[in-house]
């Protein structure tokens, strides 16, 4: 039987999913379901749970494995649930003698029911200090492929449950991730995504501190044969000269960049334990845009974090046009036990779900200006599947004509229907 992962979550998750997925074979694993979690939001846990219930449902005589940053920092209310057979915490879940011993011990325990302490191999994640790159060939029914080079953070937003989930910041050598980003190029990936928690952070554990602009220009220098070079969230505040060179002469440094602002009022940014402020935030969207006029921004937002106002959420709606942000990421406000903000005082969950209803709103209409721009303009887009695809600023194209998965084309764009752009008439482009 085969072994099924559910990914919640980040590209970082979605990367170490397909890691899960060799190892758990490689171990003998068989007939499981894994659910990979995310610890982000509660809404995050929530549907996790009602993943494991499902999975419980439609497959009666499956493994149920829970991993992920919710295991890593509730794993005891996760081994309480009768669905669940194993724990496994970030730092186990990428091994193989984790996946070992959790096959030997359900195989030893066949049919009986173990205490909820015997079901958790969580170890304390603080503890590790450095990340392992595993090698990988494929991305499971992807287009693009991931390629993790950091992992963990330094910083501690007052919000954010994440750093008791994966812990400090570490980094890939450089060398490793030129040689992942290689290998994978030769297995046929046109586009490849830089992941992890802290992408600025990257290099800041390795000899000589490299940053992430240096390997961004050592990945393209090295590798280049690779067509589309992708960049998951980063910390505008952190984006070093390297990094903001290569947007501006590499064109295969992909015209997208999804920044990590959280909200628009210096008052609440500051409340929040962020690193930039408003300002900060428009200039480096200013410059890049000089820079590279065909960039478009993505934001993560929340909507009403502790003791804002409406004077101060307001500021959020407004840096939507001033950053001329395009693809939003909107969370309502969760208060993650543990953690500054869940003792701060609350804003009433009305006035929360309302807010990120309104900047979810200005969202589509920024989104809907964009697409209007792009009519009559001819794109090259990645085929994620046999009817869609995304273009180099990631907006998403609904194709006219069938395409291979994988394959990048030249498509004159014909008109949009508010979500996504439509095709009219194009080529395929071949590979380098």
């Amino acid at each position: 039987m085969t072994i099924d992962v559910v990914t919640f979550g980040c590209r970082l998750n979605a990367y170490e999913s397909e890691v899960i997925r060799r190892q758990a074979q490689s171990a003998g694993l068989a007939d499981a379901v894994v659910v990979n979690t995310c610890a982000v939001t509660a809404e995050a846990v929530r549907q996790a749970r009602q993943a494991i219930r499902k999975a419980r449902r439609e497959r009666p005589g499956a493994r149920i494995v829970v991993t992920g940053c919710a295991a890593q920092t509730e794993p005891a209310s996760f081994a309480a649930m009768s669905e669940v057979d194993r724990v496994l915490g970030n730092g186990e879940k990428l091994e193989r003698k984790s996946w070992q011993a959790t096959r030997e011990l359900l195989d030893r325990n066949a049919g009986l029911s173990l205490r909820d302490e015997e079901k958790v191999a969580v170890n304390d994640i603080a503890s590790v200090r450095e990340t392992a790159l595993h090698l990988i060939d494929g991305f499971q029914g992807r287009a693009r492929a991931f390629v993790q080079i950091q992992n963990g953070c330094d910083h501690r937003c007052t919000f954010c449950i994440i750093p008791f989930g994966r812990g400090n910041s570490r980094s890939v050598p450089m060398g490793e991730v030129v040689t992942q980003v290689r290998r994978l190029v030769q297995r046929g990936y046109r586009e490849v995504v830089l992941t992890g928690v802290d992408l600025t952070g990257y290099g800041a554990t390795l000899p000589g501190r490299p940053t992430l602009g240096r390997l961004v220009k050592a990945i393209l220098k090295h590798v280049p044969e690779l067509e589309r070079l992708r960049l998951s969230s980063i910390d505008s505040v952190e984006a070093d000269a390297d990094l903001i060179d290569a947007f501006a002469c590499e064109p295969r440094l992909m015209p997208h960049l999804h920044l990590s602002l959280q909200a628009g009022d210096d008052l609440t940014l500051k409340r929040m334990k962020r690193r930039h402020s408003r300002a900060e935030a428009n200039a480096l969207c200013e410059k890049l845009r000089k820079l590279r006029p065909d960039i478009v921004f993505g934001a993560d937002l929340i909507a009403g974090f502790p003791t804002e106002t409406e004077e101060m959420f307001a500021r959020s709606l407004d840096l939507i046009d001033e950053c001329e942000l395009v693809h939003l990421h909107v969370f309502p406000f969760s208060p993650r036990p543990g953690t500054p903000a869940a003792r701060m005082p609350q804003v009433a969950p009305p006035a929360i779900k309302a807010r990120a209803k309104r900047l979810r709103e200005k969202g589509f209409f920024a989104l809907v200006r964009r697409l209007d721009a792009e009519i009559g303009v001819r794109r090259r887009v990645l085929a994620e599947t046999g009817e869609a695809g995304r273009t180099e600023q990631f907006l998403a194209v609904k194709f006219s004509c069938p395409a291979e998965p994988g394959s990048i084309l030249e498509l004159a764009i014909a008109g949009h229907d508010g979500r996504r752009l439509l095709a009219g008439q194009g080529s395929e482009i071949g590979s380098q």
